[in-house]
């Protein structure tokens, strides 16, 4: 039943279990936040495109509408030299620009031989037709067309002059140019080229109408000047800007109808169709799976790093617990073993008390040798009681910060001879040996440092053999502390139980500890010893002896 009720439930089990539950917990996070990541990629693949897509198409995208509607500034009067000079730098700051033909455009209603639309009085033909490219060393290279030759650009000319014509042919007072009509009049976008018409005045449209309805024969000749632009542009010259770089390996620009339809597939593609001139052609976004293994580890990173603080918290947690369940576990059974060992402290004192109390009052009559020796039996009973009950107080004050510090100058000579002398009539079968070497007075307190010499000689004399009981105690002075060593030839400590001498309720275990014993001693010894100032250190070999060494300040 003892035994049983010595038990303390650590719970163990409990502990364990939920430790394997956040283990699976941690594993499930990982994975769930694993395919989270790759999801994520993946979603990001398909979305990001846009942002490389507008990336991409800016430098177009400001040509479109501001380089091109720059030739409206200009409302017809723009000359060859000037042309020339717009021309060029249309060509070298756009690359995907590889030739501007410039048509000097004649609105009028004269009767002029030469290619060109007419509708009723209003005839539309090119004066000029100039052509601006670059060759491979960078150079201008200009090329002049007469307007009768028969070529493709006649084309362009004659569509936009038909869109005008029907423009003009429904043009009222109450007209006005809105955005949609400008783009629909004065821009014409096939795949591979631009054409842009400036833009006139109303004032000027309305001129025209009335060119156009006129046909009266004393109508006075006139003819207004416009200014047309060819532009002829090559989408696979555009500057790719791949402003995702982690998402997408490789962006190429490919015919919609691309014949290379055997080409091997990327682990992720995806495509945008260009817009207006480069509609033929689209935007192909390619990634291979160990690329985008990159971005997704990168991503998963932080993410699992903070689950695993988070499970290394979960688990230190759970560390302090089992730690603190064996803190008390071990404080559990240190106080049991105290209330066991402290009984047993009592309880033979007192037996022998009670013995020789019976024997006196049962005796008829006691010689002065019987008196004698049970006075000696009760006189050494009661001082054990005593010295335990002693120590156990002074613990006690220890503890609680009670036990006041009594100090003055002791003659450590006639202190340590005192000492001695008494525990050479209490041991008579144990050789002390000592050396004092001061020559000034220690400042202590002469109960608590006698308490301390008197435990570590019992010590000596209790974990000693019968026939190597002895104990050498040595005292000495140097410039800033008192040493005071005592060096026995007993059984000695265990390393691995040095680290734990000094705790209270602890145990050495060994055969001269069977009896029992509280286990104050040499706590006792490192509480005092510190309570004055000083230190306490030791030094051990199994089966060969233990030093103990008190250190105090002069």
């Amino acid at each position: 039943m003892i035994k049983k009720a010595s038990k303390y439930r650590k719970n163990i089990g409990l502990l364990i279990a939920f430790v394997a539950f956040l283990t699976v917990l941690y594993i499930i996070s990982v994975f769930l936040a694993r395919s989270m990541m790759s999801n994520f990629v993946e979603s990001e693949f398909s979305n990001r495109k846009v942002d490389v897509f507008d990336a991409t198409l800016k430098p177009f995208n400001s040509f479109f509408n501001n380089d091109i509607s720059e030739v409206s500034n200009y409302q017809g009067y723009l000359d060859s030299v000037h042309a020339l000079s717009y021309s060029e730098k249309i060509l070298r700051k756009n690359p995907f620009v590889e030739e501007v033909v410039f048509y000097d455009v004649l609105f009028t209603n004269q009767n002029m031989t030469g290619r060109g639309v007419r509708f009723q009085n209003l005839l539309i033909y090119p004066r000029t037709i100039s052509s601006f490219r670059l060759d491979e060393e960078n150079k201008l290279i200009r090329g002049r067309i007469s307007a009768s030759e028969n070529r493709p650009t006649s084309d362009d000319f004659n569509n936009m002059a038909i869109k005008m014509v029907n423009f003009l042919d429904v043009l009222d007072d109450s007209t006005s140019l809105t955005e949609n009509d400008i783009y629909r009049i004065f821009y014409n976008t096939v795949p591979g080229k631009i054409t842009y018409l400036n833009i006139p005045r109303i004032n000027a449209l309305r001129a025209y109408k009335t060119l156009m309805e006129d046909t009266t024969a004393a109508s006075l000749p006139v003819a207004f000047d416009q200014d047309l632009f060819v532009y002829k542009v090559n989408p696979l010259k555009i500057k790719i800007e791949n402003n995702q770089p982690r998402l997408y390996e490789n962006i190429r620009i490919k015919a919609i109808a691309d014949p290379n339809v055997l080409e091997e597939k990327a682990y992720l593609s995806t495509d945008m169709p260009l817009p207006g001139a480069f509609s033929e052609y689209k935007l192909q976004f390619d990634s291979s799976e160990k690329f985008l293994l990159g971005e997704i580890n990168r991503r998963f990173f932080p993410v699992v790093l903070g689950v695993s603080l988070l499970y290394v918290i979960l688990l230190l947690i759970v560390y302090l617990i089992y730690r603190n369940i064996s803190i008390n576990s071990r404080l559990f059974q240190l106080q049991y073993d105290f209330i066991n060992n402290l009984t047993h402290e009592f309880k033979t004192p007192v037996s022998v008390i009670k013995i020789a109390g019976n024997n006196i009052r049962s005796a008829e009559k006691l010689s002065d040798q019987e008196r004698g020796m049970y006075g000696k039996i009760l006189d050494q009973e009661a001082d054990k009681l005593n010295n335990l009950m002693n120590k156990l107080l002074s613990f006690t004050q220890i503890e609680n910060r009670s036990l006041k510090f009594k100090g003055e100058y002791v003659d450590l000579n006639s202190f340590c001879e005192e000492v001695f002398e008494a525990n050479r009539i209490k041991y008579p079968d144990l050789a002390l040996t000592s050396n004092i070497d001061v020559d000034s007075k220690m400042y202590t307190d002469p109960v608590l440092l006698h308490s301390v010499f008197q435990n570590l000689i019992d010590n000596a004399y209790k974990y000693s053999e019968v026939s190597r009981k002895f104990i050498d105690i040595s005292v000495e002075q140097s410039k800033k502390n008192f040493v005071m060593k005592f060096s026995d030839q007993g059984i000695g400590i265990n390393k691995n139980e040095l680290k734990n001498i000094f705790k209270k309720f602890y145990r050495v275990k060994n055969q001269f500890n069977q009896g029992g014993s509280v286990g104050l001693g040499l706590a006792f010894c490192k509480e005092i010893t510190e309570f004055m100032g000083g230190e306490i250190k030791v030094q051990s070999i199994e089966g060969e002896g233990t030093t103990f060494t008190l250190v105090f300040p002069k």
